[in-house]
């Protein structure tokens, strides 16, 4: 399946506000995206004015693979420890779609010919929604980094944007798999232990404490927005089957009741289209935001931990000194190291305050910009439910 995505479709699909420095020396975007099976090969377009650039305008094509690679390369950069690394885009997941429409084909002898076409048509825009979400998360991800004065510099970032051909990024083999699993397990093991450490700075135990407290809420809250979505996509659903059936009963009935089954047949099919867009905006707007406030509070977290692990080992080359002194053994070799420890850990400080301030800035604008917009269109959606619900009585007390 190809989906080209023109920019009116990208604004429109642009829930997720991350409050980006439109920087005119470097434009990023996915104009055009292509679905195979459980694969999505995406169109990388750059327009520059940088002189580190072969063009002033290219495209490359990537899969979600390349996305990760590049995340992965980020992190692991030494030199980005004190930076929130851009949350990487989550795999494509097309199986809740494909799943409801091989369910529909089991049932499509239990339904109507009409009521069939509409949930089949429900089902192929919700794929096409799913699709273009996508494209979305993994071009707001390149965004991020191209908005970011440091990332934006990056080598392997310029390689990921120029480079003409299949970067052939391959899937993590099972052994890599298990050691980047044992790897997280090592992290949670040291967070616990560095979590004993004094921290020094009230600036940073304040951001650990709201973080952790907030996380937690917007993982609650984001459960709480899906509940609230799928109820609406459920209803929009019971409106084609209530429609039908009113069609249906209509089509038997030679009394004055005719007329009005036919035009509650009508609005209930009004009401599944409104009620279909109620769900999809509430998706955008809402969901998709929490979802990923998630994922990029938890790259914040990880610059804390990064942070928090230059502390203990600062601490730790204190120590290694005064036992040196002490045995009068290998001091230049400690106070050496005791000093690289505090400049990378000055390093990190500095850096992470402007992270974190830049941080719950940018978050307060994705908010408001998202809430303000979810409010606006849930009104709009309100007065055309009482719109087609008023229009409906007075046509039914006219006949």
């Amino acid at each position: 399946m190809t989906s080209p995505v023109d920019d009116s479709d990208n604004e429109k699909m642009r829930s997720v506000s991350v409050d980006l420095n439109h920087d005119a020396s470097l434009l990023i975007d996915i104009p055009d995206a292509l679905c195979e099976r459980d694969k999505v090969k995406f169109t990388v377009h750059t327009k520059t004015t940088l002189s580190s650039f072969q063009k002033p305008e290219f495209s490359v094509p990537r899969q979600h693979e390349d996305f990760i690679w590049l995340h992965d390369t980020l992190v692991e950069t030494e030199d980005y420890a004190g930076l929130i690394i851009p949350p990487a885009p989550p795999k494509p997941d097309f199986e809740s779609p494909r799943e409801k429409m091989h369910k529909l084909g089991e049932g499509e002898a239990t339904m109507t010919k009409e009521e069939y076409t509409k949930m089949k048509q429900e089902l192929e825009a919700e794929y096409l929604a799913v699709f273009k979400k996508t494209v979305q998360v993994h071009e707001v991800f390149l965004q991020r980094v191209s908005s970011h004065p440091n990332l934006s510099k990056d080598r392997n970032f310029q390689i990921f944007l120029e480079y003409d051909q299949d970067l052939t990024v391959r899937r993590k083999n099972a052994k890599e798999m298990f050691g980047g699993f044992f790897k997280n397990m090592v992290k949670s093991a040291d967070e616990v232990l560095i979590s004993g450490i004094k921290e020094v700075d009230d600036f940073f135990e304040q951001e650990k404490t709201f973080l952790l407290d907030y996380y937690s809420k917007i993982k609650d809250s984001t459960a709480k927005a899906e509940k609230m979505t799928r109820a609406h996509k459920n209803i929009a659903d019971d409106y084609i089957h209530v429609s039908a059936t009113l069609n249906s009963l209509s089509a038997d009935d030679s009394t004055a009741n005719k007329k009005h089954l036919e035009k509650l047949s009508d609005l209930f099919e009004k009401l599944r289209k409104v009620e279909g867009r109620v769900a999809s905006d509430q998706e955008l707007k809402l969901t998709e935001l929490l979802r990923y406030y998630m994922r990029d509070i938890q790259a914040a977290k990880d610059l804390l931990y990064r942070r928090a692990r230059a502390l203990a080992d600062y601490e730790n080359s204190n120590k290694a000194l005064d036992k040196a002194r002490l045995k009068s053994k290998d001091i230049p070799q400690a106070e050496q190291h005791q000093q690289h420890c505090l400049q990378k850990f000055d390093k990190l400080s500095e850096s992470g305050k402007k992270e974190l301030t830049s941080f719950k800035g940018r978050r307060v604008v994705a908010f408001r910009k998202n809430l303000i917009e979810m409010a606006e269109l849930e009104i709009k959606h309100a007065k055309n439910n009482v719109s087609l619900l008023q229009g409906c009585i007075d046509q039914m007390k006219s006949y």
